[in-house]
């Protein structure tokens, strides 16, 4: 078995089928390292299902994890990638997955990787996967860096393993604990800044005063435009996370999928003692009304989101209030 699962719970078809995303990682892994050798992965391969450009790694990752589970235990496949779901001859699992994220960064060697989403599969693939992301039996994401890592939550923590290239498995590092607090560091993609609602500028404006501004400390800006690059570091060492809806035509609803981008990442955040929303409202809350469905995400250590909704509900108390009143 590639992945370490001792001292986990798991049943034996979710088991199975976190060997099986993680040994598919392993073969993704190799191709990516080999980019522009044999061929080129950034090349432009259409449009996907949600309207966005397709690139030729978008489209091997999906078809490498498919074919993974043609004969494991999931029953319904929901992916970025494919106009509809799809069914297999499995048994009890429902799998939504963004196959590739951050396809953006492949031609210039900037992290990428896998999101997924496991519910319990139900009568039909809307039932199983159009409910609230609370009903997740697991959600995480591979991490194809300077390290092969996967990071994934059953409801009981965030665990955290790392490919070792050595032995040919993921080794089980120690659980992640609660998302640090007070770093202060943000991530938006700050181009858009003159398209944002404003509770969002009017956020985004106090923190780059700085020192001489309402929160009294400088802060740094970071954003790889990468979700999972994004997710990981916050994890680890704090910050804060938005990517909301703006004026644009088409990004009303920002342009992350609820689904299989924003319910798994915030499963891992709570389950990190963190918060994560639509601006306001809990993303695990939330029950998308279709497969390709959008939703503004912010996350991060629970004040800080706090704090971001109430430039939304009471924008005259959110600069002043302290951490320990929100």
């Amino acid at each position: 078995m590639s992945l370490d699962l001792d001292g986990l719970t798991l049943s034996p078809e979710l088991a199975d089928l976190m060997q099986r995303l993680t040994d598919t990682a392993t073969t993704l892994q190799r191709i990516i390292a080999r980019n522009g050798i044999t061929e080129d992965l950034s090349a432009a391969q259409g449009v996907n299902a949600g309207g966005d450009g397709q690139k030729a790694l978008d489209v091997i990752a999906d078809e490498a994890f498919k074919d993974a589970l043609k004969d494991s235990a999931v029953l319904y496949y929901a992916s970025e990638e494919d106009d509809d779901y799809i069914t297999f001859d499995g048994g009890n699992l429902a799998l939504a997955i963004d196959p590739l994220d951050g396809s953006s960064n492949i031609d210039v060697n900037v992290t990428i990787g896998t999101i997924f989403s496991v519910f319990p599969a139900a009568a039909t693939p809307e039932a199983s996967f159009l409910r609230k992301g609370r009903e997740q039996i697991a959600g995480g994401f591979i991490i194809y860096g300077p390290q092969l890592a996967l990071i994934a939550s059953f409801g009981d923590g965030v665990h955290k393993w790392v490919f070792d290239p050595d032995t040919g498995r993921f080794e089980r590092l120690a659980d992640l604990g609660k998302i640090p607090t007070g770093k202060a560091e943000f991530a938006i993609n700050a181009s858009n800044a003159r398209h944002w609602p404003a509770p969002v500028k009017a956020y985004l404006d106090d923190l780059l005063a700085g020192e001489t501004g309402p929160r009294g400390k400088n802060y740094n800006a970071r954003w790889v435009a990468s979700l999972v690059a994004e997710t990981y570091r916050i994890l680890h060492r704090g910050g804060v996370f938005l990517y909301p809806g703006d004026g644009r035509e088409g990004y009303a609803r920002g342009r992350l999928r609820h689904l299989y981008e924003c319910a798994p990442i915030a499963m891992l955040i709570e389950q990190a003692g963190g918060a994560a929303t639509d601006g306001v409202n809990p993303i695990l809350d939330e029950v998308p009304t279709k497969l390709h469905e959008r939703t503004p995400l912010v996350f991060g250590p629970v004040a800080e989101v706090k704090r971001v909704a109430l430039y939304f509900t009471d924008p005259a108390r959110a600069a002043q209030a302290a951490d320990d009143q929100l």
